[in-house]
C-alpha cells in the first residue's frame, strides 16, 4: 500500500522558511538512504518557499491563478515522502523515522487506488 507523507513546517516573517536546526539535512540524508536501503521509499522532496507557489482554480465561470498557496496559515506544505507500507501501522513507525517530523509535523495519507485506464 502507498501512502502520501506531506511534510509541514512554519514559514517565517515574509513567507521564508523558518532556519532549519544545524544538522538535520544530514539526518534526512541518512533517513533517506535507509528508507530507499529497505524499499520503503518510492520518492521524496523538499520544496520551495511557499512564496513561490501559484494556485490554480478552474470553475465554470473561468479560472483564477493566484500568487502563493491555496491556503493561508502558518503552516504550510515542506515537501513530500512517497512510501510503502504494508499498513497505516507501519506507515506511522516509518514517517516517526523522518527528521521533519522534530521540527514540523508530517501528515499521512494513504493513496487511492485509480480504476485501470485500459
Amino acid at each position: 500500500m502507498r501512502f502520501l507523507c506531506i511534510v509541514y513546517g512554519c514559514d517565517g516573517p515574509g513567507g521564508d522558511p523558518q532556519p532549519t536546526p544545524a544538522g538535520i539535512y544530514q539526518k534526512v540524508l541518512e533517513n533517506h538512504r535507509d528508507l530507499a536501503r529497505s524499499g520503503h521509499l518510492i520518492a521524496s522532496s523538499p520544496l520551495q518557499p511557499a512564496t513561490t507557489a501559484i494556485t490554480v482554480q478552474v470553475r465554470e465561470e473561468g479560472h483564477t491563478v493566484t500568487d502563493g498557496p491555496f491556503a493561508e496559515t502558518k503552516e504550510q506544505v515542506g515537501g513530500f515522502y512517497l512510501i510503502e507500507a504494508e499498513d497505516m501501522d507501519q506507515a506511522v513507525q516509518l514517517t516517526l523515522t523522518m527528521p521533519p517530523a522534530t521540527i514540523g509535523a508530517i501528515e499521512i495519507r494513504p493513496l487511492a487506488e485509480l480504476p485501470s485506464l485500459e
